[in-house]
């Protein structure tokens, strides 16, 4: 649970450098972080549970909830950037930093934010739902109450968003980035109860999906001036 919290110190606090190259070093880490992170699970359940490792498909009723959640907070999102948050101040550095970041994995360009915004909703999205609610929430559920469980691993899950949204909302800790965080931690226990209520991690991910292609939408009306 706490593994990802450190790899996001390391890459937004240690490594990151000017922002006017690319990092290597950054490369590197981000790649092998996310090597461990997502290998760990399935090699601890086939040494330990082999037998939990079936695939369960996934139910129209469990995907036509997960999208209208995701849809919701997609749209309140947008709604909220747009209306307000665009011209907030507390935004007025987010854009540079975001292509700072781009930069230095050399994906400041139209084509190359686009290759990121598919991995990071896509394929990034379907990784954490592996990973926070099959894996942490449900090895959580065997030795937790239900709400506990999902508690917990929702905290787990907000922690290192705490870390990104520090940075990138630089001087707004406290009255956005913890707001903020805290929805992210709303978001993991409703992805939670959509995991345990359905018994598959596709509820949760096609809203995760969502949500993210709502933030990847944003982050590239912020980078517009830079194109």
């Amino acid at each position: 649970m706490c593994f990802p919290s450190l790899m996001s110190w390391v890459e937004f606090i240690i490594l990151p450098g000017s922002g006017r190259e690319k990092n290597v070093a950054l490369q590197a880490c981000f790649v092998v972080g996310k090597i461990v992170q997502f290998a760990f699970p399935v090699l601890y359940m086939w040494l330990r549970h082999p037998d939990q490792l079936a695939i369960k498909r996934p139910s129209a009723r469990g995907l036509e909830t997960g999208a209208a959640f995701g849809l919701v907070v997609g749209a309140g999102g947008l709604a909220l950037y747009f209306g307000w948050l665009k011209t907030s101040p507390a935004l007025a550095s987010t854009p540079e930093r975001l292509h700072h970041w781009l930069t230095e994995f050399n994906l400041a360009s139209p084509g190359g934010f686009l290759l990121m915004a598919f991995f990071i909703a896509v394929l990034h999205s379907f990784l954490e739902e592996y990973y926070w609610r099959w894996f942490v929430f449900g090895r959580l559920e065997q030795y937790l109450p239900l709400y506990e469980a999902m508690a917990l691993s929702s905290i787990a899950f907000m922690a290192h968003h705490v870390i990104v949204l520090g940075v990138y909302l630089k001087g707004y800790f406290w009255i956005a980035a913890i707001p903020f965080s805290l929805c992210v931690a709303g978001g993991g226990i409703v992805w939670a109860w959509l995991y345990h209520r359905y018994q598959s991690i596709y509820a949760p991910w096609i809203s995760h999906l969502l949500v993210d292609l709502a933030l990847m939408a944003l982050g590239y009306d912020m980078l517009r001036r830079y194109w």
